[in-house]
């Protein structure tokens, strides 16, 4: 089980059941990318929306009130309260059918990061195993929701599927969930507006897999290079979090010093090749703000150079100091251009002088 605490709030994640804060407001997924579909899943469990919905149904809130009130210690108080619950599995399903290692949008640190800026107090990872793969939704239901969980709320998406081969669905779930008197918040599938916009001006334009706000569209618009669609999915940018390593150092002889990082295994990266990027530099002192700057960034193998290795370097305008074991966070703002090999040196100094350019004034604008 992990604590894990910043910026003055912590989320508790475990991949156990046992010890978590009970009882809960749940919503079930799987979450990579936290993008805006998974945001307005989560939302109903929150402990703004669940203070709305206690006020829609009249209650005093005085009396349910989280902190220690009159006669209730500390300890009593806490039991009174339900904890906003992120439920997931690890390792991904596909990659528990598969056998298939899968990168993901948001690997566990960052996912718990993007959870925690939401106000959710807990992510448990349910192991996703022979055992829990076989338990029927009615089991599910029962033992994983009710007994170990103590569900008071679930919230899932309207294509939310469970139990053994996905038998179960989100109306399964709801009716399932009434035999213990639990309200199910099953949220509809978001639709990229601004996609459908640029296609029909017919508001009923059918949902496809082309405007349905997903993880796998993510995926392919950030394949695709399409950096600014992925974001606005997202609603954030796409971010690349790693730390500073020592690279070949090649990017200094050409007057363009570059901090190469090393990314989480699991990362998804998008399409090879040059980017406009904002950094944030974490500092290990906390009492030091976060700082941000502007760069360009290069996903591949250099090939003018014939590199062998697979590189994410990050050059920073203006940035005079040393960066090795920096922590830094790439946001991805818009892809330049692919990679591609130049004739000499000289040609490819000449390219990212052009590049900086571009990215300044893209950068500008933003």
């Amino acid at each position: 089980m992990l604590n894990l605490f910043q910026n003055g709030c912590s989320v508790l994640v475990t991949s156990s059941t046992e010890g978590i804060l009970t009882p809960t407001a749940v919503a079930l997924g799987k979450f990579d990318g936290v993008h805006i579909g998974h945001q307005r899943v989560i939302q109903p469990i929150l402990p703004s929306a669940q203070d709305q919905e206690r006020r829609g149904n009249g209650e005093n809130l005085a009396e349910k009130s989280t902190l220690p009130t009159g006669n209730l210690t500390p300890l009593e108080s806490q039991k009174k309260r339900i904890h906003s619950t992120v439920v997931t599995f690890d390792p991904h399903p596909h990659e528990f059918f598969t056998g298939q290692p899968r990168t993901l949008l948001t690997p566990l640190d960052e996912k718990v990061e993007q959870l925690r800026s939401l106000g959710v107090e807990q992510l448990v990872l349910l192991p996703f195993d022979k055992e829990l793969s076989a338990l029927s939704p009615q089991d599910f239901v029962a033992k994983i929701l009710v007994q170990q969980l103590q569900c008071q709320q679930i919230s899932v998406g309207e294509d939310f599927c469970f139990g053994k081969k996905r038998t179960g669905t989100a109306k399964d779930l709801q009716t399932l969930a009434a035999k213990f008197n639990i309200p199910v918040t099953i949220v509809p599938i978001q639709t990229d507006i601004d996609e459908l916009s640029t296609k029909s001006s017919d508001i009923n334009t059918t949902l496809t897999e082309n405007n349905r706000i997903s993880t796998s569209l993510i995926r392919q618009s950030l394949e695709a290079g399409d950096i600014e669609k992925a974001n606005r999915l997202l609603g954030r940018p796409y971010t690349l979090t790693g730390v500073v390593i020592p690279g070949q150092k090649l990017g200094r002889t050409i007057g363009f010093p570059t901090a190469n990082l090393q990314l989480p295994k699991d990362k998804f990266l998008p399409h090879q090749g040059v980017y406009a990027v904002r950094v944030v530099i974490h500092s290990q002192n906390p009492e030091v703000s976060a700082n941000e700057n502007l760069g360009v960034m290069n996903i591949g193998n250099r090939p003018t150079v014939n590199g062998t290795h697979f590189a994410v370097e990050v050059h920073l305008f203006d940035w005079p100091d040393d960066l090795y074991s920096k922590e830094l966070v790439v946001q991805l703002v818009k892809f330049l251009r692919p990679e591609q090999k130049f004739p000499s040196l000289e040609a490819l100094k000449t390219q990212i002088q052009l590049d900086c350019t571009v990215a300044r004034e893209i950068l500008a604008s933003y």
